[in-house]
């Protein structure tokens, strides 16, 4: 089996494309995977990193704020047509699978209109804008959220199967993560991060939060702040006279988060899908910041899921900032049953199964044609 997989840079789509490719290569060594990507952006090292090759295209996300711009985004989106119909005939695949995102849709098109079997995959309970363009393309719609169907047309296409999520965080337990990143016994581990571009909103709060850290508290913070927002933060730790280590850890990413979720006893976030699927299955309580800035609201109706079961708290924007989310944190890290209470329901919305079922479909609608 011969697979191209698109995906566009952030995490929320590279990493179940990541957690597909793993599936595949476990159940089938001999199968050749092959991803595209945009030029110049954070997912090529990620893909190389886990031992794929990638090849990159001209092809830019709309801006919706600005139309004029969208000019020079079209024309690359042309430029970008010619690039895929070249890297499709040359590795020849059976099939393209694309995770969402402005890499999506062009690649699935041109595999479509070339008579190769296409699939997509949409994480979050409100569709993006590029797999709803995508679904006349796709053969198959691999859903993570029930609620996901009603937005698309060609219901009897969609498959609800949950998100796929990587090896590292179904087995997290197998390995002592605390030991590992050193942690002293009875520390409360808090890890916040804004997602793969950082969130100002979280990373402001975080530093409110631990400004606040009483010193008889036994609480450590991994804090990552996103590449494009470290220098600021770590500049302003320092005027505060905040040092990086000990009890407050800064990064700017890591391509290993898995392990600070294997040490955290709570966990502070925005609400992408793909996060809470490695929240529910590392079985983690979490304090979610859904972004206001996505369609539909979907990151709220993501949370939503959780904090239904009563997994994690929500809070919006305006309520972390000023000291709310220190207060929120210091109130559940004082009450460890409830952390562990938390972390249980979350483990029990889990999905362990979604690689699986879409390695099924895909290689029995191989089998059919063989």
């Amino acid at each position: 089996m011969r697979i191209i997989m698109a995906s566009s840079a952030t995490g929320g789509h590279i990493y179940p494309a990541l957690a597909v490719a793993e599936k595949v290569k476990h159940r089938d060594p001999d199968a050749e995977i092959l991803f595209i990507g945009a030029k110049k952006e954070i997912s090529s090292d990620i893909v190389s990193n886990a031992g794929y090759d990638c090849k990159h295209i001209d092809v830019r996300g709309f801006n919706r704020r600005n139309m004029l711009k969208n000019i020079s985004v079209a024309k690359d989106l042309v430029a970008g047509s010619s690039q895929i119909k070249k890297i499709i005939r040359d590795f020849k695949p059976d099939v393209v699978f694309g995770t969402g995102g402005y890499v999506c849709g062009p690649v699935v098109k041109e595999a479509h209109k070339m008579g190769i079997r296409t699939y997509i995959h949409e994480q979050n309970v409100v569709p993006g804008m590029a797999n709803k363009l995508a679904e006349k393309y796709a053969d198959k719609i691999f859903a993570a959220f029930p609620e996901a169907v009603d937005y698309f047309k060609k219901k009897d296409k969609v498959i609800v199967t949950g998100n796929p999520v990587r090896d590292v965080f179904v087995n997290l337990d197998k390995i002592d993560y605390r030991q590992l990143l050193k942690i002293p016994d009875g520390e409360t581990v808090i890890l916040i991060f804004g997602g793969s571009q950082g969130a100002n909103a979280i990373n402001d709060a975080a530093l409110d939060f631990i400004t606040e850290i009483p010193a008889e508290k036994n609480i450590s913070v991994f804090f990552i702040t996103g590449k494009r927002s470290y220098w600021e933060v770590s500049e302003k730790l320092s005027r505060l006279d905040i040092k990086n280590g000990k009890a407050v850890h800064v990064l700017d990413y890591t391509e290993t988060i898995h392990e600070y979720f294997g040490a955290a006893n709570l966990i502070v976030s925005r609400s992408g899908a793909l996060t809470l699927s490695e929240i529910a299955v590392s079985g983690r309580a979490s304090i979610l910041v859904p972004s206001p800035n996505v369609t539909g609201n979907h990151q709220y109706f993501n949370a939503k899921m959780l904090a239904d079961r009563g997994a994690a708290v929500i809070m919006n924007d305006e309520e972390i900032a000023n000291g709310g989310l220190a207060a929120k944190i210091f109130e559940l890290a004082d009450d460890p049953e409830k952390l562990e209470k938390m972390g249980n329901l979350a483990k029990s919305a889990a999905r362990t199964d979604s690689a699986d079922i879409i390695f099924n479909e895909i290689y029995e609608r191989k089998n059919e044609q063989a």
